[in-house]
């Protein structure tokens, strides 16, 4: 098949404003508006985040038939990529506009619906656009490059969402910037929802399909496939420590460097140091083998969130160090993993004779999203136990057991979920046979 045109690539990574607001934004900023303008208890607050996620891993096989049988009649997905892409976007700006209702359980309410209403709309989004890579061309090199392109439109979206949002409701404040905050969030959805669909309209249409895979055959290949087991717990692991650490920014900005205007600094300072590193692992990974350097980017995560634990006696550059070694270490932790499957695939594929590259991708996904709601639901648990005080706004003091579970939940709690994956990466089970 001819070369994609670099236009479709980049039409196509537009869904990438989607997807990394999304998958970024409640994490980041969902707990703390709910404990902080609306009263809700903490570990409620946690539980809120955590549910409409663990539904969407569960809705994606359903929105995944229905995107297969209208694709069948059609001849097209991008009818779903539209009306999920509207449906995210409308759902996430009616779940910052705070109604106000008159009090935490009838908000929370409010809030878990729109929440739920908005994971189902992102389903019918985010299912038929990771279908798309294989429909659009049967060219591996071609869906290497594709891939390649939307990471890197991801990473932006995430830099300028994560950066953009806290910024947004610290200059504004309270209940209102939160409002502008979702308004503006859900204009960017709208605008790459368009962009992909109106963007693809002439896209070529390949003869690959995703395999539908049903839920015995998925049972018997996780079992006999131990190599791909061990780098899923890993990955499970780290995502549960990376969703308690973007949780964990807008409290630790406040409570333990005294602003929640330094929410935006600290996500900048994370990302940014990511970006620039993240085409440098890979070069690493090539010289000292890629279960080397990824022992190396894990060590380099844990060391930073273990430095945090002085932000109280260090001076804000300092603790800027720590923030910058976790995000060169999360760089890393996000290239290996991706880096070390398609060797896994492979092996299998050459051991069994049997397709695993759709049972992988379904697995993983869910993986990486339920380890990135869970963590603020451990995050929710974390402020609970330290008797965080839930207020209708940002200013109720908090007594001394509440800091320290802040200071300790944002330090030593990821480092040890993230640290956890170095005795996980054992050369025996998950090096490639030569």
């Amino acid at each position: 098949m001819a070369s994609l045109p670099a236009r479709t690539r980049y039409r196509y990574s537009l869904g990438s404003f989607v997807t990394g607001p999304f998958g970024t934004v409640p994490g980041l900023l969902l707990l703390k508006y709910l404990t902080d303008t609306m009263g809700v208890a903490a570990g409620v607050a946690g539980l809120i985040v955590f549910v409409p996620k663990a539904w969407d891993v569960l809705f994606n096989p359903i929105a995944g038939r229905l995107s297969d049988a209208d694709m069948v009649r059609t001849g097209s997905r991008r009818r779903f990529l539209l009306f999920g892409g509207i449906g995210v976007s409308i759902l996430f700006a009616a779940l910052f506009a705070h109604p106000g209702f008159g009090g935490p359980v009838p908000d929370a309410i409010y809030v878990v619906v729109v929440f739920l209403l908005c994971a189902t709309a992102y389903a019918f989004f985010q299912v038929p656009f990771n279908a798309l890579p294989a429909e659009l061309t049967d060219s591996a090199e071609e869906r290497t490059k594709l891939t390649s392109i939307r990471i890197g439109f991801l990473a932006v979206a995430i830099l300028i969402c994560g950066g953009g949002a806290p910024a947004i409701t610290e200059v504004i404040g309270g209940v209102a910037g939160y409002r502008v905050m979702g308004v503006f969030i859900a204009v960017i959805i709208l605008l790459a929802t368009l962009g992909v669909y109106f963007g693809l309209k002439d896209a070529p249409v390949g003869a690959l399909r995703p395999n539908t895979v049903s839920p015995r055959e998925l049972l018997r290949t996780l079992a006999q496939w131990r190599p791909f087991r061990w780098l899923l717990g890993v990955y499970f692991v780290q995502a549960l420590g990376i969703g308690t650490v973007l949780a964990a920014i807008p409290f630790f900005a406040e409570r333990i460097l005294g602003s929640s205007g330094y929410s935006t600094l600290l996500f900048v300072g994370f990302v940014g140091p990511a970006l620039l590193t993240m085409p440098l692992w890979p070069k690493l990974g090539a010289s000292v083998g890629k279960l080397a350097g990824f022992r190396l980017a894990t060590a380099a995560f844990g060391v930073g969130l273990f430095g945090l634990l002085g932000a109280k006696v260090f001076s804000l550059p300092v603790t800027m160090v720590f923030v910058a070694f976790c995000g060169v270490g999360y760089a890393g932790i996000s290239v290996f993993p991706l880096a070390i499957l398609p060797d896994l695939i492979s092996d299998e594929e050459e051991r069994t004779g049997e397709t695993r590259a759709g049972v992988a991708a379904g697995v993983w996904t869910a993986s990486e999203t339920l380890g990135l709601a869970l963590g603020p639901g451990i995050w929710g648990l974390v402020l609970q136990f330290g008797g965080y005080q839930s207020g209708l706004d940002a200013n109720t003091a908090q007594p001394d057991s509440a800091l320290t579970a802040i200071l300790l939940g944002a330090s030593i709690l990821p480092a040890v979920l993230i640290l956890f994956g170095i005795p996980l990466l054992r050369k025996s089970v998950l090096e490639r046979r030569s």
